[in-house]
């Protein structure tokens, strides 16, 4: 269903169906046709309505799996993703997912049912089944809003208040716990569609300060966060009448193609980027928070004007301190600032000279030589990736030095990246939920041994739903990252090294495909067979851990 689909939607009126029935007729309204999650005791009720009103239910095989797969939905299809979970330890299993799309800003609304009622959230513990000490409580400090609706009315309230919350201004996750016995009991309700309040570009006075800024400053740096990925054609408008490079963080790839003249690709972790952000004599950021996982070599230090774009108004002075501040939506924005600068500088774009060559060659071989174990392999890869290919990518040596600054990424918002929180196990269950969004795309998974295994039984999900995601993991036999740590501090290193195990014959068990492959040429070969499988396939690299 399409935001003008919504708009049109006419107001429907319950009368004495359950609160499961409110819950999903609400669902529906604002056009969910998906969801992930596993049915428990409290939640059946909702199962069933799902089942009567046609959304397809995809069954994970653990709640923090539904999480993921919900964010990567929601990355993929530019939507809210949805997970119903039950009470308690479910909703406990999918917080740290909730709290990763909350740090990288993805709208995830996980349902829940909460404790009847007629039990207080605070007090000693009753026994009851699932209970747990203020859940709501809990993940409302983990999420931008934790809702707790108490009549059928209040329940088609808060789903509109939560999709309100997730399409407006910054997107972030929601909870709604709806009391278990609310989900039985009976009654009537009106449903109604919530409207986004719409962003609007930033104020005139703000954007000519930003001009008289850029317009006067002979090298600018742009710098392209996960706020620019919707506003690619935008931000290169104004980078190629600036003459100024652009380098994106890891949710900023492909803001602009990675191998177009202008980009310095996903480098801002180079010291040559890094040199450029301190040197330059104006820095746009646009979208970004400049945080530590992107910029992790050393703190900034611009002497140069700082500009920033952000839909946020919290972010003016986090981490660098703003000179101009423009808080509003990206594309309207940027439109309105391309605008100005081609009527004040006029309509000839700025050479970028060769500033911007040394400053790509530097950073193109600074990435070279950090992820030089893994070059071959992408470069097999890259032979097979389609231009909008969607990459499901986990918290590894293999994806933050190798794939990520290395690969040509030509799509916004394709590469799919758990950064600030950092979790670990992202990759197959967000394959999964990208794989639903867009099941006319490429899909692959590039992972860590380590993170593979904190989420390898949605393996078995993807096996059912007969998605052809194809993962492609480098197995050093552990934690290689925090082994090289523990070397590096002159330490023995301890609890790094995996137990005995077969990452193929464990994908084999779950249903997938899976082979070990040894050359960069049969990697290639198996990535393209994987396009036409029907379930998921699995590429074991084996790495040296005397190379890493």
């Amino acid at each position: 269903m399409t935001d003008s689909d919504l708009a049109a939607a006419v107001p429907q009126r319950l009368v004495g169906v359950t609160g499961s029935e409110v819950l999903v007729a609400a669902l529906v309204a604002h056009g969910v046709d998906v969801v992930l999650g596993i049915p428990g005791t409290h939640n059946l009720g909702v199962f069933d309505a799902l089942r009567r009103h046609g959304v397809r239910t995809v069954a994970t095989t653990h709640e923090q799996g539904a999480g993921y797969a919900a964010d990567g939905y929601a990355r993929t299809s530019r939507r809210p993703g949805v997970a119903i979970v039950t009470s308690g330890p479910a909703v406990f299993n999918a917080a740290t997912s909730l709290a990763q799309a909350y740090s990288d800003s993805s709208p995830v609304l996980l349902v829940s049912p909460g404790m009847p009622r007629r039990l207080p959230t605070d007090g000693p513990g009753t026994g009851y089944l699932h209970e747990a000490k203020d859940q709501q409580g809990a993940m409302d400090r983990i999420v931008a809003a934790s809702l707790r609706p108490e009549t059928h009315q209040a329940i088609a309230v808060a789903v509109a208040e939560a999709f309100s919350i997730m399409r407006s201004g910054r997107p972030r996750p929601v909870h709604l716990e709806v009391p278990l016995d609310l989900l039985e009991e009976r009654g009537d309700a009106d449903v109604a569609v919530g409207h986004p309040v719409l962003s609007r570009g930033a104020e005139r006075v703000e954007i000519d300060a930003a001009v008289e800024v850029l317009g006067r400053a002979e090298k600018v740096l742009v710098v392209a966060g996960g706020g620019a990925v919707q506003a690619s054609s935008q931000l290169l408008a104004v980078a190629e009448h600036l003459g100024a490079p652009v380098v994106t963080t890891v949710n900023g790839s492909g803001a602009i193609p990675t191998d177009h003249l202008l980009s310095l690709g996903t480098r801002l972790s180079t010291h040559a980027a890094l040199d450029a952000l301190d040197a330059a004599d104006a820095v746009l950021v646009v979208g970004s928070e400049l945080g530590q996982s992107d910029v992790y070599l050393r703190d900034l230090a611009p002497t140069g004007a700082v500009v920033r774009l952000d839909i946020d108004p919290g972010m003016a002075d986090v981490n660098v301190a703003s000179d101009v501040f423009l808080q509003g939506d990206a594309a309207t924005t940027l439109a309105h600032l391309g605008d100005r600068l081609r009527f004040q500088l006029g309509d000839q774009p700025r050479a970028g000279g060769a500033w911007i060559a040394e400053l790509r060659d530097r950073a193109s071989a600074e990435t070279a030589r950090a992820g030089r174990r893994w070059l071959p392999w992408l470069e097999a890869l890259q032979t097979v990736l389609d231009d909008d290919v969607l990459l499901a990518t986990d918290n590894a040596m293999c994806v933050y030095y190798g794939a990520i600054p290395n690969l040509t990424v030509r799509t916004p918002g394709s590469v799919l990246f758990p950064t600030g929180f950092g979790t670990l196990g992202f990759t197959v269950p967000v394959a999964i939920g990208a794989a639903l969004a867009a099941p006319d795309r490429q899909v692959v998974g590039i992972s860590g041994d380590g993170g593979l295994l904190f989420t390898v039984t949605e393996l078995a999900t993807a096996a059912a739903e007969r998605l052809p995601i194809v993962v492609v993991v480098f197995d050093n036999e552990g934690y290689g990252e925090i082994r090289n740590e523990m070397l590096a501090r002159g330490e023995t290193p301890v609890a790094v090294s995996a137990p005995p195990r077969d990452l193929v014959l464990l994908a084999q068990s779950l249903g997938a495909h899976a082979v070990r492959v040894t050359d960069p040429a049969a990697l290639a070969t198996e990535v393209a067979a994987g396009r036409t499988r029907p379930g998921p396939t699995v590429i074991v690299v084996p790495e040296d851990q005397d190379e890493l």
